[in-house]
């Protein structure tokens, strides 16, 4: 699938400033109007042809609620318009297959039997993603249709404080095993389970902060990460012989299983090493390579059947390497996205997105000259425009740009820098956007939560 150079569509003519590039290009819509929107998402995919299998949207928070809405309904027009199959959302790969079997008419009858087990980071408690899961299920629901829909997470299971256990997928793993060969099954689940010991060792939140409370080098997790290869192996030797028996989707779903039991695994020995910014860097820069590696299986799924949307946020899907302040650590590491630009070339788009104004959020209104007080400055409330790499728009002005100040409240904001011109195909802003329905309250910074 590989292919270069990674096409992109220039400007009729170069552009002398950036603010002639916005008000020739800017494609103003409402989400509250079908009228514009789907003419507006059309003209975006007229552009990156038929070539692009996985198509990110980038959100510049966490929180945006009229982002997650605007998710929602772009994944209804390219379901509709433009052959798409599978939304994939920064979520728990293994969870999210509890949401898959809800989308697909099985399992639980009731949202709420699905919105803690199928999601992590909380993000099944948000109205928009039950709105969206909802409309799925319903959609799948008609018996007309050709292709339904599916739902995936391609997060590792890790997060800044938290770490699963590898037994969810393990257990899947040597589930899927005992269903074709029960004796082989045995024989490793012998070794495995007396490895794994106790969820709550593995899934300590201390031991973000302090490699010592790791397990991830413990005897025990060492002698699993060699189970687990051992596991591995026997499924990739066995493959012609399993294939036969279980069916190759069955097959490719339980091997990819295992390598992120593998990827854990490692994971959970990084947290255990010392250091300080690069034990940090290399934990991120492992993540987001899982999140890619968790990516393109899901397009290799959805190949013959259709394309793939993946949501995350902006940081996670943007071509070039991510930059962080964590306090004191200057932070950089290789996102998903550049893998994925690495592995599927033309075949990957990206769309970022920004605000601009967001008082729940903390975030006020964007300095003069900015990209975003550009951007809203255009016709909206909301506009899509195309970046062309920054080929041939004014590069001394765009070296210039001011970055705008952050938020006050909600530390997942991160805001449009020049780089974003060339990390993103197209970038879409917001005039403003209200928080999750269903989120957790945001505080001002010396603010004290009621208990």
């Amino acid at each position: 699938m590989r292919e270069r150079p990674s096409p992109r569509v220039l400007p009729d003519h170069e552009y002398a400033a950036l603010d002639d590039w916005i008000a020739n290009e800017a494609i103003p819509f409402s989400l509250d109007s079908a009228v514009g929107f789907d003419p507006a998402v059309d003209r975006v995919m007229a552009s990156l042809g038929d070539r692009v299998a996985l198509l990110g949207l980038g959100e510049a928070l966490h929180g945006g609620d009229d982002i997650l809405l605007l998710r929602n309904r772009l994944f209804r027009r390219l379901v509709e318009a433009h052959g798409y199959s599978a939304l994939a959302i920064e979520s728990s790969l293994p969870r999210a297959q509890v949401v898959n079997e809800y989308v697909a008419g099985r399992g639980p009858a009731q949202y709420e039997d699905i919105r803690e087990a199928g999601f992590s980071h909380g993000f099944g408690l948000l109205e928009a993603n039950r709105e969206l899961v909802e409309w799925m299920r319903e959609y799948n629901a008609e018996p007309s249709r050709r292709v339904t829909l599916r739902f995936y997470g391609f997060d590792s299971p890790t997060e800044m404080t938290h770490t699963d256990s590898p037994r969810r997928l393990l257990e899947f793993v040597l589930e899927y095993l005992a269903s074709v060969d029960s004796a082989s099954a045995r024989e490793h689940r012998g070794r495995i389970d007396p490895l794994l010991g106790r969820d709550a060792d593995w899934e300590n939140p201390a031991a973000m902060m302090d490699p010592a409370q790791s397990m991830g080098l413990s005897p025990a997790a060492t002698a699993l990460r060699i189970a687990t290869e051992d596991l591995l192996a026997d499924l990739q030797a066995r493959r012609p012989e399993l294939v036969a028996e279980s069916g190759e989707d069955r097959y490719l779903e339980a091997a990819h299983f295992a390598s992120a039991a593998r990827q854990l695994l490692n994971y959970h020995a990084g947290v255990a090493k010392p250091g300080a910014t690069e034990r940090i860097v290399r934990l991120l820069g492992m993540r987001d390579a899982m999140m890619a590696d968790n990516l393109a299986y899901i397009v290799s799924r959805e190949r013959g059947r259709g394309r793939v949307l993946a949501f995350a946020h902006n940081s996670h899907l943007r071509r070039g390497q991510a930059e962080w302040q964590l306090g004191p650590h200057a932070l950089a590491w290789w996102t998903a996205g550049a893998h994925l630009d690495a592995i599927f070339g033309p075949y990957y788009a990206v769309i970022g997105s920004g605000v601009g104004v967001s008082d729940a959020n903390g975030i006020g209104r964007p300095e003069a000259g900015t990209l975003e007080a550009r951007l809203t400055a255009a016709p909206g409330p909301a506009r899509f425009i195309q970046t062309h790499g920054g080929q041939g728009l004014p590069a001394s002005e765009i070296t210039a740009l001011p970055t705008r100040s952050g938020s006050t409240k909600n530390s997942t904001y991160f805001p449009l820098t020049p780089r974003s011109l060339t990390d993103f195909d197209w970038i879409v802003v917001l005039d403003s956007t209200g928080y999750d329905r269903g989120g957790p309250p945001l505080l001002e910074p010396d603010a004290t939560p009621e208990r």
